[in-house]
Parts: structure tokens; C-alpha cells; sequence
């Protein structure tokens, strides 16, 4: 496989990865815990990895300190959404803002102009991921501290990207970027679960520990081979890839926790897929 066949065949990977751990989490009934888990496999994995891979060049570290905070944030508002909402609309809706504000910095501020091409696709996928997410309605005013949270959760997301996108090209080595990382972020959940919950927290971590630390290892794996392709490829047109995971989330909505996928996200899966289609003919992936 080529240099240029790769970025997108490992995005793609990624995104089914990503939409695996997701289900696999929202399907805990304690999410707290399940999260806990998650970040507990991010720390003992950087941990080991950083005993193995180069130490970042200076100039990475803010971005690994800024980008750990970011993830932190994110967990918690991930978690907040899927304890609120239901996976079929929360999991979308986070996903899908993420990709329009990437390219929207990354053209404004970062000065990396989108050809019209990636633009098109960019916009489609978009399209496609917001159709995805409102194919039941206008949700109501109950729903609407779960929409929050997974906004919130799309801006989290989309920072990240553009930070890692920008740390691990000067950090000199990209899995000494990730290990980094990982460790970082890995150690900050816990804690705050830990002043939450007291000792009680390990007793709820026990029942869990399988299903959170697979959840934790496929994460793992999702973000470590989307990093590597930031190294490599355009990041807006990353980021746009990188949510095909929704289209493997409604699948899995559908046949795991038996959501409706009806017509309009049927329809709306096409549509990503349009877009994605989009973005390879014209250079974007």
C-alpha cells in the first residue's frame, strides 16, 4: 500500500475502532466507571511506551500539556452526554461538529487553504454527519442539556485535533508524541473519579474491568493510528474522514442497542459516504 493509500485506509480503521470503543462504553451502566477504566488502559500503556519510544523534541511538550487537558475535558463531556442522551443521537452529534470547525481553523487561522474540491466534500460529509444526527426530529427542550454536552464534546474534539495535528510535526517522533500523551491524560480521570467517589470507586470498577479495559485498549489503538496519520496528511480532510465512525455508529445503534436506522439515516449515511468520495477524487484524503 502506498504512502497515500495509507492515510485514508488507516483513517477508516480508526473510525471503526473509535465507534466500537463508544458503543462498548455507553453499554456500561456505570459510565463513570467505564471511563475510569478507559483512561486507567491510557496511562499503563504510555507508561510502558514511553520506556520505548524517543523523547518528544522540546518545542512538542505544550502541545501534549494543552492537547492532555483538552482530552480530559472531553471524556467528561462525552461522559455527561451518554449519561443524558441516547448513543444513536449523542455519539453523531459529537462527531459531527468537529470536522467544520477543523476546517474552518485550519483555513482561517492556520493558513491552510481548502481547495474547493475538499471543500465540497468537506461540507457534504457535514451535511450527511447533521442529517445523522437530527434523522429523528428537533429535539426538545429536555433534550437539550445532552445536545449541549455533545457539542461541547465536537469543540473538544476538533481543538485536539488541530493541537495534535500541529505537536506531532515538530515533536520529531510520533510515538514518542502518543506515549506521552497517553500517560498524561491517562492519569487525570481517575483522580477525579476517585475524589467523586471515594472508596466505593473500586468496588464498581471490579465488576467492569473487562468490557472498560478492552473499551480502553481499542481507544487506544483508534487515536495512536489517527495521530500517526496527522503526521502525514491534511488535517482537515482527516478530521472529515475520521467521522465515518458515525455512519459504524449508527450500525452499531442499530444492531447493538436496536435504534431505529430508518430511511433519513440510511440516507444520510450515503451522504457521508458521498462526501467522502469527494475528498479522495479531489486530493483531500
Amino acid at each position: 500500500m502506498t504512502g497515500a493509500a495509507a492515510v485514508p485506509a488507516v483513517v477508516l480503521a480508526s473510525a471503526v475502532l473509535h465507534a466500537a470503543w463508544n458503543g462498548l462504553t455507553h453499554g456500561l451502566r456505570d459510565k463513570l466507571a467505564g471511563f475510569t477504566l478507559i483512561s486507567l488502559a491510557s496511562a499503563g500503556c504510555g507508561a510502558v511506551l514511553v520506556c520505548l519510544a524517543p523523547v518528544p523534541d522540546p518545542r512538542a511538550w505544550p502541545y501534549i500539556a494543552c492537547s492532555a487537558a483538552l482530552q480530559v475535558a472531553y471524556q467528561l463531556l462525552l461522559l455527561r452526554s451518554y449519561q443524558l442522551g441516547d448513543f444513536g443521537q449523542m455519539y453523531p452529534t459529537a462527531r459531527g461538529t468537529s470536522p467544520v470547525v477543523v476546517a474552518l481553523v485550519s483555513a482561517t487561522f492556520l493558513g491552510h487553504p481548502l481547495p474547493v474540491g475538499q471543500a465540497v466534500g468537506i461540507g457534504v460529509v457535514s451535511c450527511g454527519l447533521a442529517a445523522l444526527a437530527f434523522a429523528d426530529g428537533i429535539p426538545g427542550r429536555a433534550q437539550l442539556p445532552a445536545l449541549a454536552a455533545a457539542v461541547g464534546t465536537g469543540m473538544m474534539i476538533a481543538s485536539y485535533t488541530l493541537v495534535d495535528g500541529s505537536g506531532v510535526r515538530v515533536s520529531g517522533s510520533v510515538f514518542g508524541y502518543i506515549a506521552w500523551l497517553f500517560l498524561c491524560q491517562g492519569l487525570v480521570l481517575p483522580v477525579i473519579a476517585l475524589a467523586r467517589r471515594g472508596p466505593d470507586l473500586l468496588t464498581a470498577l471490579r465488576p467492569l474491568c473487562g468490557r472498560g479495559l478492552a473499551g480502553g485498549l481499542l481507544s487506544l489503538l483508534a487515536y495512536g493510528l489517527v495521530v500517526w496519520a496527522q503526521s502525514r496528511g491534511d488535517l482537515a480532510a482527516i478530521a472529515a474522514l475520521r467521522e465515518t465512525s458515525i455512519v459504524f455508529g449508527a450500525l452499531i445503534g442499530a444492531v447493538v442497542f436496536r435504534e431505529r436506522l430508518g430511511h433519513r439515516r440510511i440516507a444520510a449515511s450515503a451522504a457521508v459516504l458521498a462526501g467522502i468520495a469527494v475528498l479522495q477524487f479531489t486530493g483531500g484524503g
